[in-house]
């Protein structure tokens, strides 16, 4: 199984991407290629600029996607919403391909250090990434990531633990199959 994995952030020391570096732990007799956003930068989408063509960011981005069987992400919440570096890849890929995500199973994770663990933009996401050939097996947000989270043991909150595994088997099950 080819899995994709992004952190919707740009970020160096980006806690999305720690939660997924995590979860990808789970996944270790797959093949996994985690993508930094850094590696997909274009201009700010805007139609004028589209009409001079498409940036090779979002035909990368769409090709990653393309490559793999499933996808892992964990969005960052920035003012609510997504991070300005991930919409504008978002953007772009959807004026090539409204199925952005091309109807893969997806991993839809988010986490922040407030605690509602970046809820509003995982629910953005869960009412719009569907629309755009997302398939949403699970989710999961973490909360308060610098109380539930270490560096060494990932999730500590044995709670949060325990609901984070159990949807990683669901995951697992639903992918396979």
């Amino acid at each position: 199984m080819k899995i994709l994995a992004f952190a919707g952030s740009t970020s160096s020391t980006s806690i999305n991407k720690e939660l997924v570096k995590f979860v990808l732990k789970s996944f270790q007799e797959d093949e996994i290629n985690l993508i930094d956003l850094n590696n997909f930068s274009m201009p700010v989408f805007s139609v004028d600029l589209e009409k001079k063509g498409f940036p090779d960011g979002a035909h990368n981005f769409l090709k990653q996607i393309e490559e793999c069987d499933a996808i892992i992400c964990s969005l960052a919440e920035h003012n609510r919403s997504y991070s300005a570096a991930f919409k504008n890849i978002f953007d772009w890929a959807s004026r090539i391909n409204v199925k952005v995500f091309q109807d893969k199973p997806m991993f839809l994770m988010s986490t922040s250090p407030g605690r509602f663990g970046g809820g509003n933009v995982m629910n953005t996401a869960k009412t719009f990434f569907p629309q755009f050939g997302a398939d949403i097996k699970e989710t999961f947000s973490l909360s308060k990531f610098y109380e539930n989270f270490d560096s060494e043991s990932g999730v500590i909150n044995p709670e949060m633990l325990k609901d984070l595994n159990s949807k990683i088997e669901s995951f697992k099950n639903q992918i396979k199959k």
